[in-house]
């Protein structure tokens, strides 16, 4: 006996079990290309009806042969009595021969002659070969119908001289069936090879603009627009090809666009802070010079005495105060200029009202008018501020640029639309007109909205249309409007 023990196998932890396969056959049947998947499919489509046809090829056979074999045992009983009725010598030997000799020519039936006493009557024919069936065993044996076997007695003067065994006998027939279908089998490949050697030729002309469509939207992924489609001579792959144009056409112009507006931008940075350091060096920087002076003057005249002289500490105090008034209004100006303060914190018409105001203030030669009555309290920041700068930078445009006396703003709030109008009668946009950076800033807000903006030419003047889509926030309606 043996010492050793036997131990249970091991069984691997959970998490180190063999992964079950892959369906890799799903995968690479989906890596193929269309063109393999179309020659695939009509394959599949191919066998099928060579299936079909298969089928339909046996039981016409099946059928066609048993009729054969029906018609042939037939046959034999009117062979017979011919025989009997011609024959010149009715010995029942001859006869019998004769039978047998004649009965040697018939096909699809196999007879054999006996005489009287059921002995078999055979007459040999010289340099007669058997005969060699082409059909294979399996498909004689689908075809072949059952065998039958039928017994014929022969009489002759009225006595029974013999008998005829009769047996179906389809093997002719089914050779013929077999070269039948041999013969349309071969036809059948050899159309199919031609068919499917001109349906891949075919495909490869008719898939080759896909492939040059792949090679464009792979230019595209790597932020190359250049890339153009050659019309083919399919229709449905020329629409594609024309679509693929425009929308390059456009990502073009969409490219060059961003990058004019990102140069704007730049540049609508620089100046800004340029401006804004003028505006603190020309007027921050004098008001902050008159302060000190203003301070130190009024500290020399206390020193001097012990009685100041109150007359002049009271207008060098009035001058600081006019100087202090003077950078609260720059300040102001400058502030509203980076963001309006006010905006969030009152009512949007309000904030509209104010600035309809204030143009007013710094252009008097010009009339603002303004009407935006039934707005909500806000819209939300990024709404209320595109809406603030849009009508701010078109009142601006209609003074520095279109020389207008009246400029007129308007703002109306329906059916889930924030409507904006600034109408001036100046002289209007030119025909070849440039979008500056004021016009592109207005467009590119509103469209980062969803909104619509459009510049029309009025008469006379030029007309701002802006449509944004909003939800009013919490707070009801205000109705406020402005006057000149």
């Amino acid at each position: 006996m043996s010492d050793t023990t036997e131990t249970p196998p091991e069984t691997a932890p959970p998490s180190r079990r063999t992964p079950p396969p892959r369906r890799t056959w799903s995968r690479s049947w989906a890596n193929r290309s269309t063109r393999t998947h179309l020659i695939a499919v009509v394959l599949a489509i191919d066998v099928i009806a060579a299936l079909v046809s298969c089928a339909v090829v046996v039981l016409n056979a099946r059928s066609a042969v048993k009729v054969e074999t029906l018609a042939s045992m037939a046959t034999v009983e009117q062979l017979v009595a011919d025989t009997i009725s011609l024959a010149q010598n009715p010995n029942a030997n001859s006869l019998l021969r004769t039978l047998d000799l004649r009965f040697q020519a018939l096909r699809h039936v196999r007879v054999v002659v006996q005489d009287a006493a059921g002995a078999p009557v055979t007459v040999r024919i010289a340099g007669l070969r058997p005969e060699k069936h082409q059909a294979p065993r399996w498909f004689a044996a689908l075809i072949a119908p059952p065998t039958r076997t039928h017994s014929l007695p022969i009489e002759s003067g009225g006595e029974r001289i013999g008998s005829a065994t009769i047996t179906t006998e389809p093997l002719d027939e089914i050779d013929e069936v077999w070269g039948y279908a041999v013969a349309l089998s071969l036809t059948s490949l050899a159309i199919n090879i031609a068919m499917l050697g001109a349906l891949y030729l075919a495909l490869g002309r008719i898939l080759a603009p896909l492939a040059r469509l792949a090679e464009g939207l792979t230019q595209w992924e790597r932020h190359d627009y250049t890339a153009r489609l050659e019309a083919p001579s399919s229709r449905e792959t020329a629409a594609i090809a024309t679509r693929f144009n425009k929308v390059a056409e456009a990502l073009t112009a969409t490219r060059a666009a961003n990058g004019r507006l990102n140069r704007q931008l730049l540049t609508a940075q620089d100046d800004e802070r340029r401006r804004t350091a003028l505006e603190l060096h020309d007027e921050f920087g004098p008001c902050l010079f008159a302060l000190e002076a203003n301070a130190a003057s009024m500290t020399r005249l206390v020193e001097r005495s012990t009685d100041p002289d109150r007359a002049r500490l009271a207008e060098r105090a009035a001058d600081i105060r006019d100087i202090v008034g003077q950078v609260q209004t720059l300040n102001r100006d400058l502030l509203n200029r980076l963001r309006p303060h006010a905006l969030g914190e009152v009512p949007l018409a309000e904030c509209l009202n104010l600035l309809i105001r204030d143009f007013s203030r710094r252009h008097p030669d010009t009339t603002f008018t303004g009407e935006f009555g039934g707005l909500a309290r806000g819209y939300g920041d990024i709404v209320d501020l595109t809406v603030f700068r849009c009508i701010q930078e078109s009142m601006t445009n209609a003074v520095r640029h279109g020389a207008a006396r009246h400029v007129a703003a308007r703002a109306t709030e329906a059916g889930g639309h924030l409507d904006l109008a600034i109408r001036d009668d100046g002289i209007g946009p030119a025909e070849d007109h440039r979008v500056g950076l004021g016009l592109s800033g207005m467009r590119e807000r509103v469209d980062a909205l969803d909104g619509r903006f459009t510049l029309d030419k009025g008469a006379p003047g030029a007309v701002v249309r802006i449509t944004i889509p909003v939800e009013p926030e919490p707070g009801g309606h205000s109705s406020a409007s402005a006057q000149p």
